[in-house]
C-alpha cells in the first residue's frame, strides 16, 4: 500500500516534539534531584539536633539550658538549624517539581505513543518495519511502563537516570537511523510479524527498567544511606534505599522473564514458517536467547541464598548490557537474516 507521506511527516514532527518534553523533563527532574537533595540533608541536621537534645537531656541538662546552647553552638548546627516552616517549605517545593516533572512525562509519553501509532497509521502496517521504527516503539514501550510504575512520590527521583539513557536512544534514533515511512521487506510481510516484535519489545523494555534499577541498587549498596561521600554520595543521597531498588528490579525481571521468552519462542515459530526451522543459530538468535538465560539466571541467583547481594545485580546489568549490544552490534554490524532490521 501506498504510504501516507502527511502522517507520516506528523509522525517526525509528534517524535522530535517527544524528544524535547522527555528533555524539559530531565532539566525538571535535575531540579526535583537537587531540591530532594536538600530535604535529605535538612532531614538529617533536624535529626541530629534532635539526637544532641536527647543526649543533653539525658545527661540531666534542660534542652534550654546554658550547657545545651553551648553545645549546640559547637557545631554547624545553630547556623543550619531548619525550623519546622522551613522543613515543609523545602520538602513542599520539591513536591512541586515533583508533580511537573511527572506531569511533563506523561504529555511526552501521549506524544511519543502518537508518534508511533501516526508512522503505523502512515504505512499500513505496525511500525517495526526498521531500527529506526524499532527504537521508537522500544523506547515508548519503556517511558510508558516507567511512568506506570513511577507513580509513587519516593520513586520520581529515579526519573532522571531512565531519562538519560531514553533520549540517548531517541536522539541515536532519529540522527544515525532514521528511514522514511516505506513499505516493509517482504520477509517481513508476516502475520508473526507484529506479534513477535511487540512482545519482544515490551519484554526489552521492562528488562530496561530492571536493569536500571538494578544499577542503582548497586550505587545505593556502594554509598548506604547516611554514609554517602563525595560525588557519587551525593548522586546516591536521595534515592529510595537498596532494598526497595533491589526489590523493583526483581518484580521488574519478574515480568521481563516470559515476556521477552514468549517474544523469542514466537521467533521461532516464524522462523519455521518463513525458513523451514525453528532455530538455525542466527546471530540475532542465539544472543537473544543468552539475554533470556541471564535473566533466568538473575532471577535463579535472586532466590539463591549467597547471591541475593550485589552478585545477582550484575548478572541483570550483564544482561542489560547484552539486550542493548543485540539491538545494535548485531542488526548493524553483523550479517544474518536479521540483518534486514538495520537500515532501509
Amino acid at each position: 500500500m501506498p504510504v501516507n507521506q502527511t502522517l507520516s511527516s506528523f509522525s517526525d514532527t509528534a517524535f522530535i516534539t517527544a524528544l524535547f518534553i522527555y528533555l524539559a523533563a530531565l532539566v525538571l527532574s535535575m531540579v526535583y534531584y537537587v531540591k530532594m537533595l536538600n530535604v535529605v540533608d535538612a532531614r538529617r541536621i533536624r535529626a541530629a539536633a534532635a539526637d544532641r537534645e536527647l543526649v543533653n537531656v539525658g545527661a540531666g541538662e534542660s534542652s534550654d539550658s546554658p550547657a545545651a546552647d553551648a553545645d549546640l553552638a559547637d557545631g554547624d548546627l545553630v547556623e543550619e538549624y531548619i525550623s519546622d516552616e522551613e522543613m515543609s517549605r523545602r520538602e513542599a517545593a520539591a513536591n512541586k517539581v515533583g508533580g511537573m516533572t511527572q506531569a511533563l512525562i506523561w504529555l511526552g509519553v501521549l506524544v511519543h505513543v502518537s508518534a508511533a501509532v501516526l508512522r503505523g497509521l502512515a504505512t499500513s502496517r505496525f511500525p517495526f518495519g526498521n531500527l529506526y521504527e524499532y527504537v521508537l516503539m522500544i523506547t515508548a514501550f519503556t517511558m510508558v511502563v516507567a511512568a506506570i510504575v513511577i507513580q509513587r512520590k519516593e520513586w520520581r527521583i529515579v526519573w532522571p537516570w531512565l531519562l538519560i539513557p531514553v533520549l540517548s536512544l531517541m536522539f541515536f534514533g532519529g540522527t544515525k537511523l532514521y528511514s522514511e515511512a516505506a513499505p516493509v521487506v517482504p520477509a517481513l510481510q508476516s502475520f508473526w510479524f507484529p506479534i513477535h516484535v511487540t512482545t519482544v519489545s515490551v519484554g526489552a523494555s521492562i528488562g530496561m527498567v530492571s536493569g536500571i534499577a538494578s544499577l542503582l541498587y548497586l550505587l545505593r549498596i556502594w554509598q548506604p544511606k547516611g554514609k554517602e561521600r563525595g560525588f557519587f554520595g551525593a548522586l546516591a543521597k536521595p534515592l529510595p534505599n537498596a532494598k526497595k531498588l533491589d526489590a523493583l528490579a526483581y518484580k521488574a525481571a519478574i515480568f521481563t522473564l516470559p515476556i521477552f521468552g514468549l517474544g523469542v519462542v514466537l521467533g521461532a515459530i516464524w522462523a519455521e514458517a518463513a525458513w523451514g526451522r525453528f532455530w538455525g543459530w542466527d546471530p540475532k538468535e542465539t544472543v537473544s536467547f543468552i539475554t533470556w538465560i541471564l535473566y533466568a539466571a538473575y532471577l535463579h541467583a535472586r532466590a539463591t541464598a549467597g547471591w541475593r547481594d550485589h552478585k545477582a545485580a550484575w548478572i541483570n546489568i550483564v544482561a542489560l548490557a547484552t539486550m542493548i549490544f543485540n539491538l545494535f552490534f548485531i542488526n548493524m554490524v553483523v550479517s544474518g537474516l536479521h540483518s534486514y532490521a538495520g537500515l532501509n
